[in-house]
This record gives structure tokens, C-alpha cells and sequence, in this order.
């Protein structure tokens, strides 16, 4: 009796020491198939202009530092170009295209992707007033499928950047696109921290890029300055903005280092790159199990200025040389 006990117990130890040892194999072979899993992520950037190339370059570079590089994921990048017809298109073919994660880099391509998926992540990239946009009902708990970084204009430190710059403004001339919401709001908030200054702001909208050298022709007979917000359509045909401009010679602050460095005068500005960065960390969070509807989007709002030395030279400014000290970039 004894003898059978011994036999059963030993019999009953071999299938439970078999099972945890098949149980662990299981888990390591699950593990490794995790590790070795190509992450999928799909990218959707508005339109070609420096800045959002500069995200996304930064998108790349902060998936590499949380080790997604290589072998380890895959990135299935697409260009709208602008053209409203072609997000749409575009949304639906990266959310069919079996990727993990999408990314929307600027407002129309972040609500392209909303618009293409409930289920799906959807991370965005420099989207400015990710509410407004209606992307998400609260930046603390964003509740659904959508988070993201945000790049919140530093519109109060931009009017004292104008102030402290050039004196004698008195009317700035506020361009941007109408088609872009996140625009919209930005000009919003710019003119108040302007007016509350003692400065007027005159707004100017253009439907497309089409309209910019004519709207500037017609803004520099009525402003002593240009403000540019974070806007794409702008942005893409800056140059037009700076040609236009060349006659009247009016200051312009636009919002991006980019735009600065092609001819604006100076600005304070939210780092491009280290934005794409913070949302490559994000994609990776995301990747890695966290649930966008539970992850804060995070609000990049605090600039830092650069200033076009040559540009200033050009227009007879005098840069204060406590404006030179605090500048993040000078540019030769």
C-alpha cells in the first residue's frame, strides 16, 4: 500500500514538475516572440516643411532610444502634401495597413486618423490645441483611443520677445491659414496677450498658399509688423511670405526656428525635435502596453528665442543686449 502511495505521488510530481517546466518554456518562447516582434507604426505628416521634418525625424530618433530600431520596428511613413483629400485616403490606408500605432504629425493628419479609427492608437504630433481640434475632451485624461504631444504656442512670450525687439510696433498683422483649426486658436490667444500689451492686431486669413504673396501685399500697407502662428500652410510657403515682404521691409515674427532662420526676424519657439522625441518615447509607452485613454498628453508650452542677427541688420534693428543673453539661438 505504501509502495502504490510512493508510486502515485511520484507519478503526480513528475506531471506537475512537467507542467511548470513545459509552463516556463511557454513563457520564454512568448517573451522572445514578444522581443522579437517587428513593431509596426504608421506615420502621417500633413506637409513638407522643415519643422514637421524635423519631428519626424525626432519620432524616429526617440523610438530608437526606447530600442525600437533596426529590425525591432517598422515604419510605414506617408505625406499628404497638404492635400485634404489625400489625408483622408491616406488615414484609411494606414489603419488598413495592420500597423500597431498611428501618428499624426500636425492637426489635419492627427483628425484624418481620428476620423479613420475608434480602435486603433492614434498618437499625435505637434498638435497645438489638441481640444479645440476635438481630438480629445481633457489633457489629463484623454478617455479614447487618441494621445499625443502637444506644442502649445508660447504666445505671451513671443508679444514680449515684439516689445522688447522693436518698440515702435504698434499694429501687428496676424497671418494664417483659415483652414487650420489649430491656427485659429492660436491667433486667438496671441491677440489677447497682444492687446493686453497695449499693441492692436489686424488678422489676416488665406484660404490657401495661393492667396499668401497678395494677402502680404495687402497686410503690409496697414501693419508695422508680421506674426506668423504654428501653421503648416504658412510654414510650407514661407518663402512667399519673406519675398512678398521684401518692398515693405516689416519685421516678421513667425513660430518656428525654421521660419526664423529663412528670413523672420526672431521668435520664441517650441524645440521641434525634441518634440518628435517626446512622442517617440510616447508611440513606445503606447507600444509597450500603455492605454493612450489612461497616458496625459504632453504639452510642450515654455519656448526659447531666436533671433536673426542678419535679418535684424537688414532692417536697422538694434538687438538689446539682455535679448542676446537669454536668446537660445542666434543666427549669424
Amino acid at each position: 500500500m505504501n509502495k502504490r502511495l510512493i508510486g502515485i505521488i511520484a507519478a503526480l510530481a513528475l506531471v506537475v514538475g512537467g507542467s511548470l517546466v513545459y509552463s516556463n518554456l511557454t513563457k520564454q518562447e512568448t517573451k522572445t516572440e514578444t522581443a522579437n516582434k517587428t513593431a509596426k507604426v504608421g506615420v502621417l505628416q500633413f506637409v513638407s516643411h522643415p519643422s514637421l521634418d524635423l519631428i519626424y525625424q525626432g519620432i524616429q530618433d526617440g523610438l530608437a532610444e526606447e530600442g525600437y530600431k533596426g529590425d525591432q520596428v517598422k515604419i510605414d511613413f506617408m505625406n499628404s502634401e497638404g492635400d485634404q483629400s489625400k489625408v483622408a485616403t491616406m488615414s484609411k490606408q494606414l489603419v488598413a495597413n495592420g500597423n500597431d500605432v498611428v501618428v499624426g504629425i500636425a492637426t489635419p493628419a492627427a483628425q484624418g486618423l481620428a476620423s479613420a479609427t475608434k480602435d486603433l492608437p492614434v498618437i499625435m504630433a505637434a498638435v497645438t490645441d489638441p481640444i479645440g481640434a476635438n481630438l480629445v475632451t481633457d489633457l489629463e485624461k484623454p478617455g479614447g483611443n487618441i494621445t499625443g504631444v502637444s506644442d502649445h504656442n508660447p504666445a505671451e512670450q513671443q508679444v514680449a520677445l515684439i516689445k522688447a525687439l522693436t518698440p515702435d510696433v504698434k499694429t501687428i498683422g496676424a497671418l494664417y491659414s483659415s483652414s487650420e483649426d489649430n491656427s485659429k486658436s492660436q491667433v486667438e490667444e496671441f491677440k489677447a496677450y497682444a492687446e493686453k500689451a497695449g499693441l492692436k492686431v489686424e488678422t489676416f486669413a488665406v484660404p490657401s498658399t495661393n492667396e499668401i504673396a497678395s494677402t502680404v501685399n495687402v497686410m503690409t500697407g496697414k501693419v508695422d509688423a508680421i506674426w506668423v502662428p504654428i501653421d503648416n500652410t504658412i510654414a510650407s510657403a514661407f518663402s512667399t511670405v519673406v519675398s512678398s515682404n521684401q518692398t515693405a521691409k516689416k519685421p516678421i515674427y513667425p513660430s518656428a526656428t525654421a521660419m526664423v532662420e529663412a528670413g523672420g526676424l526672431a521668435s520664441v519657439v517650441v524645440d521641434q525635435h525634441d518634440l518628435g522625441v517626446a512622442t517617440g518615447k510616447m508611440i513606445a509607452k503606447v507600444l509597450k502596453g500603455e492605454k493612450p485613454a489612461d497616458t496625459p498628453v504632453n504639452v510642450f508650452s515654455t519656448g526659447k528665442s531666436v533671433i536673426n542677427k542678419k535679418v535684424a541688420q537688414e532692417l536697422g534693428i538694434t538687438i538689446p543686449e539682455s535679448v542676446l543673453k537669454e536668446a537660445g539661438q542666434v543666427i549669424e
